[in-house]
């Protein structure tokens, strides 16, 4: 996996961090639940990629 696969994985996570904060300041708890998914999303994606980073060396 390359540049572009780990920076979309931050994107996914710093997108769900976003929504989940703007969810939480305008009380909308549809949008708050659809940003921690996708946060967890991308989080997932980055610990996979730093598994696979590790055990690549």
């Amino acid at each position: 996996m390359g540049l572009a696969d780990k920076l979309r994985n931050s994107s996914q996570s710093l997108i769900g961090r976003l929504k989940e904060r703007t969810g939480r300041a305008v009380g909308n708890r549809r949008l708050k639940k659809k940003g921690r998914r996708e946060q967890a999303g991308g989080d997932l994606k980055q610990a996979g990629e730093k598994a696979r980073d590790a055990f690549r060396d």
